[in-house]
């Protein structure tokens, strides 16, 4: 693997180790800068402005990149998550530390730029292992987040985001040192319509047949939102867990999914079919969050956590299905369809289960996994109702 690999490999890895490591430490760290025993509604906020600064500045940066190449993009954004982490590490007022989750967000944005890279610098024979491997170091970052977070933080609560600069800054300098641009700058202006992150959703909203898989998308990644934004608070408020055990039980959610999602979907879609596949993943999500709500003891959570993974062999068939929707000309645009509406989910999702926690958590904090489970069964008549139209149901590209 050459050098410029490695170092987009790394920031990665960083980047998802960032979005893991605040989980298990940020409703400590909210009470202590809010002074304030109700720190819900200021979780969603935080939770909610990354996904809205990502969400925003994901197409400014790619195509800045395309303006002005990879490589000043990519430092400029690993600078940015640096500058956040000691932000974060020493942030003594909750208005900081919302600066701080902001500017994580813009930096995270990076994550096209560094799909753009690999792609300058891969032949079309290497693409789909490359970007595997893409995929599996977000997915080692998201595991080892968790549980870095929750260690560091039962020693020192602003330790992990210290820990998190100093790795930033080590691999901000090898890329100044080491990573070369991949492609030569050019000099067109950038066309500012391309910037419009709501401009994909129009496409669907103009394709009857796009509604559905568009809003299952919605739906499914709202409901997923609920582990990230009241897992921590459910595991001390309900078995008194430290930052070790919810890190750990993190940890252990994204190993099975990662599993679940490499080894399961091809099997479950040759038996089930893919309609099959995404009613079987929404049962065991179901299933698993009807159990966490009622759940007393925390080894029930440890015990129920492989059927719990069982739900993301959904994801992988609810792609493959989507994709049958348009031609190969179209799949970009479909793709630009189903991130935003992800990105949506992601901004609004955790400020309403935030607020969901605040309203039954003092009496009874495993009820918002009910109100994920309602969320997830609106998805079941949708899957339902899905067929198969011809080829080409999207509108041109306006």
């Amino acid at each position: 693997m050459t050098p410029p690999l490695i170092i987009i490999f790394i920031a990665i890895a960083l980047d998802a180790i960032g979005i893991g490591l605040i989980f298990p430490i940020l409703p400590r760290l909210l009470a202590e800068v809010a002074h304030t025993g109700n720190i819900a509604p200021y979780l969603g906020i935080m939770t909610s402005l990354y996904a809205l600064m990502q969400f925003l500045f994901a197409p400014v940066l790619g195509a800045l990149s395309d303006r002005l190449g990879r490589r000043p993009v990519l430092l400029a954004s690993l600078a940015g998550a640096a500058v956040n982490y000691w932000v974060m590490a020493f942030a003594p007022q909750l208005w900081m530390l919302l600066v701080g989750r902001a500017i994580a967000g813009l930096s995270s944005a990076n994550l096209s730029v560094a799909t753009a890279y690999i792609t300058d610098i891969t032949p079309a024979d290497r693409r789909a292992q490359r970007f595997g491997l893409f995929n599996a170091m977000f997915g080692i970052g998201f595991i080892i987040g968790p549980v870095l977070g929750g260690l560091l933080g039962d020693y020192g609560l602003r330790l992990p985001f210290i820990a998190a600069a100093a790795l930033t800054s080590g691999n901000l300098l090898l890329a100044f040192f080491v990573l070369p641009e991949s492609r030569a700058p050019r000099r067109e202006p950038i066309d500012l319509v391309s910037l419009n992150p709501l401009r994909p959703l129009r496409w669907a909203l103009c394709a009857k047949p796009l509604l559905p898989v568009t809003a299952l998308f919605f739906i499914l990644s709202a409901a997923g939102e609920a582990y990230g934004t009241c897992w921590a608070l459910w595991g001390h408020d309900t078995f008194r867990w430290d930052g070790l055990h919810i890190g750990l039980s993190l940890g252990l959610f994204g190993a099975c999914q990662a599993l679940a999602q490499v080894f399961l979907p091809g099997p479950a879609i040759k038996w089930l079919g893919e309609r099959g596949t995404v009613l079987t993943g929404l049962a065991g999500a179901i299933v698993t969050l009807t159990v966490m709500a009622f759940a007393r003891e925390g080894w029930m959570v440890f015990a129920v956590m492989p059927a719990l993974a069982l739900a993301g062999i959904g994801s992988p068939a609810l792609q493959a299905l989507a994709t049958r929707l348009v031609d190969e000309h179209r799949q970009g645009q479909l793709q630009g369809v189903l991130a935003s509406a992800v990105s949506l989910a992601s901004i609004v999702a955790p400020f309403v289960f935030s607020t969901v926690y605040f309203t039954v958590g003092g009496q009874w904090p495993g009820g918002v996994w009910l109100f994920a489970v309602a969320i997830q069964a609106l998805a079941v008549p949708l899957v339902l109702g899905l067929r198969s139209p011809p080829h080409d149901v999207m509108p041109p590209v306006e």
